[in-house]
């Protein structure tokens, strides 16, 4: 008796350690490998459940997001934790970084000394962690769920190197974060996640250009459809206006950069 009560409480008290981790990944590796930019994901009644109990959330504040330029982004959650995405360009540094997302190792998308504020439990996840053994991982943050996708799919980013990132706040707002990518597999079945602010790059020399991802915005069908990524790097330009208004899809949202926008 006493030999079963001690499993039972090594069990417990494993599962508690597991919940209060800081971001726990929910597909590992090892779980069989998928082809090449498959994903692992599937929607089930559970998940759906799960995402309208997050959106009835007993919260009265909003996210917030700030366009730093080019592919950086910032999003403050309802719980006022910080979320940096792909950190190298603009201003607005300050806060505490909670999670830094890198989508792929280029340079003008991982910049990691831009984030020197950091809170002690602060989590970085980039391409390696989000894209193992063929699996695109989710991982649950507490104050956000996390989903990559695929990405890259073109000569100077190979699916292998590169993910996108869908992020779900606690109060239901989904953003998805295209990264360095053209037309991909599994954007055709993004739609049915009914995303609320997705970001396409638009360059059109390293990554597709304004027409095919306005194709893909058709795809996705997300509630607000936001250009960014609108120019090279090296070219010295972190918005551009008269570009991001040549981004023909319905539900266009523009945002300049040093623009903050609530989510809602």
């Amino acid at each position: 008796m006493k030999t079963r009560m001690r499993f039972e409480i090594a069990i417990l008290m494993a599962a508690v350690l597991f919940l209060l981790a800081g971001c726990s990944s929910t597909v590992q590796a090892g779980e069989g490998k998928l082809e090449k930019g498959k994903s692992n994901h599937q929607t089930t009644q559970e998940e759906a459940d799960t995402k309208e109990k997050v959106r009835t959330a007993d919260t009265d504040e909003k996210g917030k997001l700030l366009y730093m330029g080019h592919a950086s982004i910032r999003i403050t959650t309802p719980e006022g934790k910080t979320i940096y995405i792909d950190p190298y360009a603009g201003q607005g540094y300050e806060p505490a970084a909670d999670l830094i997302l890198v989508t792929h190792g280029h340079y003008d998308h991982y910049d990691l000394d831009k984030v020197a504020n950091r809170n002690p439990d602060c989590k970085i996840i980039t391409w390696k962690e989000a894209f193992v053994d063929g699996l695109y991982q989710s991982f649950d943050c507490r104050f956000a769920s996390l989903e990559a996708v695929e990405a890259g799919n073109n000569k100077y980013h190979d699916l292998q190197d590169c993910v996108g990132y869908i992020i779900t706040l606690t109060d239901g707002v989904s953003v998805y974060v295209s990264g360095d990518t053209s037309t991909t597999e599994q954007m055709s079945s993004l739609a049915e996640k009914e995303i609320d602010y997705a970001f396409f790059c638009c360059d059109g020399i390293y990554n597709m250009d304004l027409k095919e991802a306005a194709k893909c915005a058709e795809m996705v069908k997300a509630k607000h459809n936001i250009p960014y990524h609108m120019t090279a790097a090296d070219g010295g330009m972190l918005f551009d206006r008269s570009r991001a208004e040549q981004f023909d899809v319905e539900n266009r949202l523009i945002i300049e950069d040093g623009q903050e926008i609530t989510l809602e």
